[in-house]
């Protein structure tokens, strides 16, 4: 019996939106478009950002410390930890209720809280850069870097935000869990908004103050599962170089080495789209026959027919 093309989908914030009922509808549409692929024979394990998700449940908790002097403040690792379940609830029912509709009743949807493991000495500990959060006044962010001892940094004059490390994944915790999961047929979400980064300490394993890209976690998560391909889904059908330019130009398929040129050159911007071309790139060339497509959450199917996307290859 041949095995089902595997596929790791890394679903951007455009396919969650925005706030509670924002996040209601959108699963909605990202479940059709999941399920598009489990129709074209795909077997499919998803993960997620959850950058408008993590920032509100962290304004929450700190305001419950401003109602509530007892209250100690809530660990970013713990608000990440919250976003995936809150996140995971409403997209595995999504998804539960698409594959019924499609007559499809025996796949089990099932969230894992996961936590994929940083080096505390990882350089991105030094220069903390990943905005979240709510914009503050001058005073409003002294104050709470004195009380919280976070990190604040003005915002292209919008004011001040926090600012968190974003280290690099090196190791995903619960992936044997994720793998006996995915071996026994279920639809599984992994990874939400790049995991729960934690550092090792003995045997313990202590959340740290950072968020990890999702694309990044996608693409450990694709080479530990031995996936066939990694689609990264974006706000845009295809990858263009001189984007938004005179002589834009959008891409059909990039060699890692022409990618890497192109990184090279500049022609991606950080924390827009060089994190998923570097992240493709980077699962692209782990192994023989492994491709990596990205796209937008509604050409999807498109894309794993061959007809749109831009697709990276060895």
């Amino acid at each position: 019996m041949n095995r089902k093309k595997r596929i790791v989908i890394a679903l951007g914030g455009n396919a969650l939106g925005n706030t509670l009922p924002e996040q209601m509808a959108a699963v909605k549409t990202t479940a059709r478009a999941i399920v598009d692929l489990i129709e074209e024979g795909c077997e499919v394990v998803v993960a997620h950002g959850n950058g408008p998700q993590v920032g509100m449940i962290n304004n929450a908790m700190i305001s419950l410390t401003h109602e509530d002097a007892a209250q100690p403040n809530t660990p970013l690792s713990v608000c990440v930890a919250m976003s995936q379940a809150y996140i995971g609830y409403d997209l595995q029912n999504a998804l539960r209720e698409e594959l019924l509709n499609r007559d499809i009743p025996d796949m089990p949807v099932a969230t894992m809280i996961t936590q994929i493991r940083v080096d505390e000495n990882d350089p991105a500990f030094s220069s903390p850069s990943k905005p979240i959060g709510k914009f503050m006044s001058e005073d409003e962010a002294a104050e709470v870097a004195r009380k919280y001892d976070y990190v604040m940094k003005e915002d292209a004059g919008r004011g001040y935000r926090r600012v968190v490390a974003s280290p690099k994944p090196a190791e995903i915790i619960e992936i044997g869990t994720i793998r006996t999961m995915v071996e026994a047929g279920n639809l599984v979400i992994a990874c939400g908004g790049g995991g729960i980064p934690v550092v090792r300490r003995g045997n313990h394993l202590k959340g740290a103050s950072a968020v990890i890209d999702k694309d990044f976690a996608s693409c450990l998560l694709a080479k530990e599962l031995d996936a066939d391909s990694l689609i990264i889904l974006t706000a845009v059908e295809k990858v263009a170089v001189n984007f938004g330019k005179p002589d834009e130009q959008w891409l059909d398929a990039l060699s890692v080495e022409q990618a890497k040129q192109l990184i090279t050159e500049g022609h991606f911007a950080p924390g827009s789209m060089l994190p998923k071309v570097e992240a493709a790139v980077d699962f692209a060339a782990s192994g023989a026959g492994r491709t990596a497509i990205i796209t937008q959450l509604e050409k999807s199917r498109e894309a794993i027919q061959g007809k749109t996307g831009t697709v990276f290859h060895a």
